[in-house]
């Protein structure tokens, strides 16, 4: 009788641990992929140049106030992590005072080296990057940095790309943006052309180095794929990747390349091209093993959905405009070069909390990096007030 009546509680502790694990699984949110899965909290966004990293910003910035995360945002109220250079731990607001325990999210522009970020984020955290076709993303930074010494007096993206080889000069500074920018992003050596005679080896060199420090790299042509690859990969929801576009140009500021250019662009910037074409079929086929074709497909006209929904609810004007239409000066992205970069107006008719949402959505990088900035540092803000607004005397 005895070990009757220990096979008859064997099965039946079997039988409910079953039925607690079916019951309770089904309302996990990817129990079809990872039944032990768990929202990734520490996280290291690489925000490269040109690429829909805005967007990516607002969705962090999103997520982390929403579950009241610590960002590892820039010291003094910087916007960047004193980019252009190599990221340093000091460069981290909070960090030599040890204001925080720990650090969940870092997304803030930087040259990437993985040594110094790990001296400030957990272990266990995610890393992440996104990429662009280096050709549309050379003719967006040749509109939107025209400025720097490398474009200066260049009537064309050709006049400069048909000169580069000898007038080019990679030690001027910020002429970086013009030579294989995600390379240089990455932390990489950035002066490598087509007929440089290490190419090959600085190409195996920079992907082996971005596999090793990366865990995920996006595809900016592919954005929606790319935050349903993310939300799998973060154990998020659809719901926290949706959002609009940030830091986009009007349409009358892009200019049609043509063949003959984009070949010019990928010589120039061969590094970037192998590395763009390198991750670009890493991409897919994490999406073929990770999710799925059909599972795809599904989550990407999901997202659509939630997006255009959204958009019914907080968009007076239903998209983009021009800053010059943009209602609310707070709302207005940060206009530089020769881009217009485009913004949204809220729709009136809204309460309170939905407003808060909808302008979460829309909230511009600088102002939003602003906004997390006084809520975790108040007492900088309170230093800058008692200094301006003393008790007797004016400020000066």
């Amino acid at each position: 009788l005895v070990p009757i009546k220990g096979l008859i509680l064997r099965y039946f502790l079997i039988y409910v641990i079953i039925t607690l694990y079916t019951s309770t699984s089904k309302h996990l949110p990817f129990s079809s992929i990872d039944r032990k899965c768990r929202a990734e909290t520490h996280i290291v966004f690489l925000k490269t140049h040109k690429t829909a990293s805005s967007t990516i910003l607002n969705i962090l910035y999103r997520f982390g106030e929403s579950k009241n995360l610590t960002f590892a945002l820039p010291l003094n109220k910087n916007s960047q992590l004193f980019y252009p250079f190599f990221f340093a731990p000091h460069f981290v607001e909070g960090v030599s005072s040890h204001h925080f325990s720990e650090f969940h999210i870092m997304c803030n522009h930087m040259r990437f080296r993985n040594s110094e970020v790990a001296k400030v984020m957990p272990r266990d955290t995610f890393y992440f990057s996104i990429l662009r076709n280096p050709v549309s993303m050379m003719e967006s930074i040749f509109i939107y940095y025209k400025s720097i010494p490398a474009f200066h007096g260049k009537r064309s993206l050709d006049d400069f790309l048909n000169s580069s080889r000898t007038h080019y000069n990679g030690s001027i500074v910020n002429n970086h943006y013009a030579h294989n920018i995600l390379a240089f992003d990455f932390g990489l050596n950035n002066n490598v052309t087509f007929e440089s005679p290490d190419l090959n080896k600085q190409v195996l060199n920079a992907i082996s180095a971005i596999e090793r420090d990366f865990h995920l790299i996006l595809i900016s042509e592919y954005f929606e794929e790319s935050m349903v690859l993310l939300r799998h990969s973060l154990c998020w929801s659809l719901e926290d990747v949706v959002s609009f576009k940030l830091n986009s140009r009007s349409d009358h500021t892009r200019h049609k390349l043509s063949p003959e250019t984009a070949d010019k662009i990928k010589k120039w910037n061969a590094l970037d091209w192998k590395i763009y074409l390198h991750f670009n079929a890493t991409f897919w086929h994490k999406l073929d093993t990770i999710i799925g074709q059909q599972q795809l497909e599904k989550e990407v006209t999901e997202l659509r959905a939630l997006q255009t929904k959204l958009a019914d609810i907080c968009l007076k004007d239903g998209g983009a405009v021009d800053p010059s239409k943009i209602k609310d000066a707070g709302l207005k992205p940060f206009q530089y070069g020769a881009a217009v970069i485009q913004g949204y107006n809220l729709n009136p008719d809204m309460n309170n909390q939905t407003r808060a949402k909808c302008e979460q959505l829309i909230r511009p990088e600088l102002q939003y990096t602003d906004k997390l900035y006084i809520q975790q540092f108040p007492e900088k803000v309170l230093d800058v007030i008692h200094v301006c607004f003393p008790v007797i005397q004016n400020c000066t």
